[in-house]
């Protein structure tokens, strides 16, 4: 039998901005499900540090996808706040790159997993920002990126709780004081596993 087939979708979070290749969630949570007997190919990324919701859809536009794919993550947001866009931008934006994601599947929403976005605002990169309005626009954000997964009928993840529990420490992060750490990474692919591997049936 072929190995399941993975797109990720998403920016910094998604390609793991500072860490190995082999580090990032969508390797980690490969690796994890292959050891639960489901064999899973190398993923298919399609992620940039920096991207907003519209350079996702962009990139994609430019994409050759190998489609259908078996499990289909999406994570994409945190510099549409970072850079303070109207929720309702993303919110429109976000849904219309959900149902390319449905399209992309090949059990259309139901094989596919929305990541939340975690909290930036925690960490030490932003130690002089206002980290109660940080978590309260990430919070506002995520809770219209689980509506539109819940209406699609697509699966949602919070690695959000994670990201604040990991906070600023040393082991958490990588160099820039901002983006996760492999450790980090971990405890996101423990809470993305259940809903992969429901995904993928």
């Amino acid at each position: 039998m072929n190995p399941a087939t993975f797109l990720a979708l998403g920016d910094s979070y998604t390609i793991g901005e500072g860490v190995d290749a082999d580090e990032c969630w969508p390797a980690q949570l490969t690796r994890r499900l292959g050891a639960l007997g489901i064999a899973v190919a190398a993923p298919h990324v399609v992620a940039r540090t920096g991207w907003t919701t519209d350079e996702l859809a962009r990139a994609m536009d430019a994409t050759t996808f190998a489609a259908p794919y078996d499990l289909v993550t999406l994570l994409i947001g945190v510099n549409n706040q970072y850079r303070d866009r109207p929720l309702d931008n993303y919110l429109a934006e976000f849904t219309d790159l959900l149902a390319r994601a449905c399209v992309l599947s090949r059990n259309g929403a139901r094989g596919v997993v929305v990541v939340s976005i975690p909290d930036w605002g925690v960490t030490r990169f932003a130690h002089d920002r206002d980290a109660k309005a940080i978590a309260l626009a990430i919070d506002t954000f995520n809770r219209a990126a689980r509506d539109a997964a819940d209406s699609a009928g697509a699966a949602f993840v919070d690695v959000t709780g994670a990201s604040r529990e990991a906070g600023d420490g040393e082991a958490m992060l990588v160099g820039d004081g901002l983006h996760p750490s492999a450790a980090q990474y971990a405890l996101w692919t423990e809470e993305i596993l259940p809903f992969a591997q429901r995904a993928l049936g």
